[in-house]
């Protein structure tokens, strides 16, 4: 029988490294950009084509290679970081694994260009799918440049499985973001089809964080910095009101390293509860700094999960530091424990238990005893007179409801009842008889027909109508739009700017009239009726921008539109327990049954549901 085992060419098991370390351009992008960070560089400078399919560039001013350490560093497992195993427990660079610049080399073309400081002419090394093409001497400038081109053009499954280039380019700039975050003192640019989107200097993290992510973090970031043991944590977090409904703006770095932590991430959103909504995502970028022996980076193949020696501790450490800067600028409920004994400025005697277990009637015995009796009188006036008004208008909006011009006085209305026949009836209990449409626990509306009773769902109804409204705005080029007395200024990335920008048609043919001055500053001029009644815009475009940035299906045109349609109606929609007017409710009617589709929402929810006059009659048959 012949031996089965053989060894795997050295191109076959690059490739299978490679499905580790290269999963998409990002992961090429993260790689070089560490390298070039490990050989101490100044100045980086991201060149991206086609979204990195066509090629991944970094230049740097580092520190360069020999050319014999050039030609080495694409041999597998070979390494400048790693002598003995302990190193592996107390790694302090990024490109210690030996086998990225090999994996991506045999995924593409790879180009380096590299020179020391002490050499007079720099090496040129050419390599394509693993396969040593040539090596020569040429001038070039102190540093590295590393050309990743044709990314997996000989593994054409795996070029096939990428995403659009809007979702991949969202993936380098998440990476080119992560890395700048994490070294303000380094000068960063980023130039996406020749398009630069990021020029970064050196400078401090405050001043990085608004260089990328907007000038409106500027007064709306709070600093913090806190010890525990040996773990020390320090960095910015958002204020609640700049709280995003989509992640992408949370930022954990250990040791200057970017990782994702649930538990951690838990922490931070522990310390903003009852401040903002449970949907939203506040803003962090924190930086833990720890002995490398106490955490274990070897867990995950790209380095992004962690564990920790004691996560505790940590926990602990994040939570309260991110609460209490939050409370320093008055966000969150903070106690000084060294102000005067607060029991001087209420009329409590003795101690907090003493005072839980007094009773009102002991209570009445301070010394502001006839201040607080009269204060709790006047209250009680006051209560009285809004309870009134509350049902003076609770009448008002039922008289308005059944037609009638006049407003009833409550004691007045009865109800068609054997229980009411010694009453006298009024003629508003007699108008009960003609209403033919309410609305139903604030999530339905309730029709009467000839045939029956007609419900129907407020929200997936609206959701119908203006999703086919968006569908034929765009498709017809006709757009509808309400322009705003006071417009609007939109603080965008300058990635979600080019992206806006690339799109601002389908915004045109939304409804909205976008301006862009010549600081690439967006100004919001109009937008369409539904959305006239929100106080800022800035959520719902990014929200759509998000839409661009993960579509179903990238590169169909149609399906794109009928997603952008469709999140923008959703958003905009009628909610469950929103009241509305009868007149509104006759508008969505009408509006319902002039769609191609008044059955079914655009998510598929039943619509409307006919209740016959023979099915509400055997509802009183035994």
């Amino acid at each position: 029988m012949n031996d089965i085992i053989r060894l795997l060419p050295d191109a076959l098991a690059n490739q299978i490294a490679a499905g580790e370390v290269v999963q998409r351009p990002s992961s090429v992008l993260k790689e070089l950009i560490e390298n070039a960070i490990d050989a101490n560089a100044l100045h980086i400078t991201v060149i991206i084509k086609d979204a990195g399919k066509i090629l991944i560039q970094v230049i740097d001013d580092g520190k360069g290679m020999s050319d014999t350490d050039a030609r080495l560093s694409f041999e597998r497992h070979a390494t400048s970081k790693i002598k003995e195993p302990d190193d592996l427990f107390s790694i302090q660079t990024f490109g210690f694994r030996g086998e990225a610049l090999p994996s991506i080399a045999a995924v593409a073309q790879v180009e380096m260009v590299t020179r020391r400081q002490e050499d007079e002419i720099g090496t040129k090394i050419w390599i394509e799918a693993s396969e040593f093409k040539k090596q020569e001497y040429v001038s070039a400038p102190l540093g590295t440049s590393i050309s990743v081109k044709n990314l997996f053009f000989n593994v054409p499954a795996r070029r096939k499985f990428l995403k659009g280039n809007t979702v991949e380019v969202k993936h380098l700039v998440e990476e080119f973001q992560r890395v700048s975050l994490a070294y303000p003192a380094i000068s960063f640019r980023f130039i996406h089809n020749d398009q630069e989107l990021y020029t970064l200097g050196a400078g401090q993290l405050a001043k990085r964080i608004t260089s990328i992510l907007g000038k409106n973090y500027a007064q709306n970031i709070v600093s913090l910095e806190e010890s525990a043991q040996s773990y020390h944590i320090k960095g910015y977090v958002g204020k609640p009101e700049i709280a995003k409904k989509m992640r992408g703006e949370q930022f954990f770095f250990v040791n200057n390293r970017f990782i994702k932590h649930p538990y951690l991430h838990h922490a931070v959103m522990a310390a903003y509860k009852g401040l903002m909504a449970e949907e939203l995502f506040p803003f962090y970028a924190l930086f833990i700094d720890l002995p490398f022996s106490m955490v274990d980076v070897n867990v995950h193949p790209t380095k992004t999960e962690v564990k920790f020696e004691d996560e505790k501790v940590l926990y602990a450490l994040v939570l309260a530091s991110v609460k209490r800067a939050l409370g320093v600028y008055a966000h969150a409920p903070s106690f000084d424990f060294n102000q005067p004994d607060l029991a001087q400025f209420f009329p409590v005697q003795g101690s907090s238990k003493a005072h839980t277990n007094q009773s009102s009637k002991d209570i009445s015995h301070s010394p502001k005893d006839t201040k607080s009796k009269i204060n709790t009188n006047n209250w009680e006036k006051l209560y009285k007179e809004l309870e009134m008004d509350r049902l003076t208008d609770a009448t008002e909006d039922l008289s308005l409801f059944l037609g009638s011009s006049e407003v009833v006085e409550q004691d007045d209305l009865r109800l068609e009842s054997r229980a009411n026949d010694n009453f006298t009836k009024t003629d508003q209990s007699e108008s009960l008889k003609s209403v033919s449409i309410f609305q139903l626990n604030l999530t339905y509306i309730v029709s009467k027909m000839p045939s029956g009773l007609l419900l129907i769902d407020q929200h997936a109804a609206h959701f119908r109508i203006l999703y086919e409204r968006y569908l034929r705005q765009h498709l017809n080029q006709s757009p509808v739009s309400q322009r705003l007395l006071f417009p609007q200024e939109l603080y965008l990335q300058a990635f979600e700017l080019a992206l806006l920008l690339e799109n601002i048609d389908i915004f045109r043919h939304l409804g909205f009239e976008l301006e862009v001055d010549q600081n690439q500053q967006i100004r919001v001029l109009a937008v369409p009726p539904e959305c006239a009644q929100l106080q800022q815009f800035s959520d719902l475009i990014e929200h759509l921008l998000h839409q661009f940035q993960n579509p179903h299906a990238p590169d169909v045109a149609p399906d794109y539109l009928y997603q952008i349609a469709h999140s923008l109606a959703k958003r905009q929609a009628k909610k469950h327990g929103e009241v509305l007017l009868p007149l509104e409710m006759n508008k969505i009617i009408d509006e319902l049954f002039a769609c191609e589709q008044p059955n079914y929402s655009p998510d598929g929810q039943k619509i409307c549901v006919l209740l016959d006059n023979d099915a509400i009659q055997m509802l009183f048959l035994n």
